[in-house]
């Protein structure tokens, strides 16, 4: 069995990295663990649950997560607007992930 050489592998081609791009940013963990927490959540409470983060931020990393199939999308047509968030069956199947974070955090924590 030969060893690999890092001269001739690529970081970009892993599975890791592309991971990482699905979930990396300020917010998307935050917001995925959110939506594990507590199910469905509509906009606004979730922006009043992850205190700091600003509409459009919210927004727009919502709008990541929806189009990396992570997070579901559902508008009801009625006045005032009505929309909530869920994860879809790709986005739950990080939830061993994150399960994984939490309790290295509960563990480690100083």
């Amino acid at each position: 069995m030969s060893e690999r050489c890092i001269a001739d592998e690529k970081l970009e081609t892993t599975g890791f990295s592309y991971t990482l791009s699905l979930i990396s940013g300020k917010y998307k963990m935050t917001i995925l663990y959110t939506l594990m927490e507590f199910g469905v959540v509509r906009f606004n409470e979730m922006q009043r649950y992850i205190s700091g983060i600003s509409f459009k931020t919210l927004s727009s990393t919502l709008k990541e997560l929806e189009k990396d199939q992570l997070v579901h999308r559902e508008e009801y047509p009625q006045i005032p607007p009505k929309v909530e968030y869920s994860l879809t069956e790709r986005g739950k199947s990080l939830m061993p992930i994150l399960d994984q974070m939490c309790e290295w955090g509960d563990t480690h924590r100083i």
